[in-house]
């Protein structure tokens, strides 16, 4: 049985329609805390026009521009340029300017986030574990968009 996102707290939001930056700026009108961008490529930068003051931008990932013709490496290039610039505005939270600070909230966060799943508060959506030697089919899985929760690959289990 699964869990409707509304249950758990969240508003959906179509991350395929054209209106999807409008939409959340709509429900988050002062901006967003943090912004999780796969995609990259044109859409980084509405991710970034989400952020509140002092919002963060995570970007791991280029998947918008695979198709893209031309060196796959230039989109990456380009990515690493933008977030080098955005790094260096003012944005309220800067982890290049301060990083002892930078790390100290980021350990604090990830040991938060750890003791909601430790006590139950926070379970994460786990669609399917599928062993290390088959992550070939992982990856397939998780870009097909038919699995509702994050595909987790497992290590193979000792031999005895």
């Amino acid at each position: 049985m699964q869990t409707e996102p509304r249950e758990l707290g969240a508003t959906p939001v179509d991350h395929r329609g054209p209106d999807m930056y409008r939409r959340i700026a709509e429900l988050a009108p002062d901006g967003v805390d943090a912004v999780f961008d796969h995609l990259g490529g044109a859409g980084l930068t509405g991710s970034w026009r989400l952020l509140r003051r002092g919002g963060t931008l995570v970007s791991y990932g280029t998947a918008a521009s695979k198709d893209d013709p031309g060196s796959s490496q230039l989109p990456v290039l380009k990515l690493f340029a933008r977030l080098v610039l955005w790094n260096l505005l003012p944005n309220g939270w800067a982890g290049r300017r301060r990083p002892a600070a930078w790390q100290r909230r980021l350990g604090d966060d990830l040991a938060q986030v750890l003791r909601l799943v430790a006590d139950c508060s926070l379970t994460p959506r786990v669609g399917a574990r599928i062993p290390l030697s088959d992550a070939a089919s992982a990856l397939a899985l998780a870009e097909s968009r038919t699995v509702a929760g994050k595909v987790v690959i497992v290590p193979a289990p000792p031999r005895t």
